[in-house]
């Protein structure tokens, strides 16, 4: 096998070949390991596997080589967390703040935008790729 120069040993074969293939407007979906990736990419997005990593760990890497949107309002999305969440002061996960953190190393100046559930997943659909992670619901 090869190892190439300056590429994160951490992103798959797989998730270079999606980042490669993917165009302005194109989106990506890191998702934790509750998602419904299966489900969703049968209406259309790539569906890339990294059940042994976490999203920050990806979103770091993928980092490094993706340039994002950031004219875009809203470019970067999370699921707002369900009521029944909220209920239990879940408003703001804690790994939201590594994701900020991650992002404006990157050069992400913008809010998170949050995005309801359900709504969430319409979105997903329309995606380039979803990629599965094995980040649980709060890591």
């Amino acid at each position: 096998m090869v190892v190439l120069k300056g590429i994160p040993a951490l992103l798959s074969p797989e998730l270079l070949f999606a980042l490669a293939k993917m165009g302005h407007g194109d989106e990506i979906v890191l998702a934790d390991a509750n998602f419904p990736t299966s489900s969703i990419c049968r209406c259309g997005p790539v569906e890339v596997r990294a059940d042994g990593l976490s999203i920050p760990q990806l979103l770091e890497s993928i980092l490094k080589l993706l340039p994002l949107d950031t004219y875009e309002p809203n470019s970067v999305i999370v699921m707002d967390p369900v009521e029944s969440d909220k209920a239990k002061g879940l408003q703001t996960p804690d790994v939201w703040q590594t994701y900020k953190s991650l992002l404006s190393q990157a050069g992400f100046r913008a809010n998170l935008g949050k995005m309801e559930r359900f709504t969430f997943y319409e979105q997903a659909k329309k995606a380039f790729a979803v990629v599965a992670t094995g980040s649980s619901t709060r890591t």
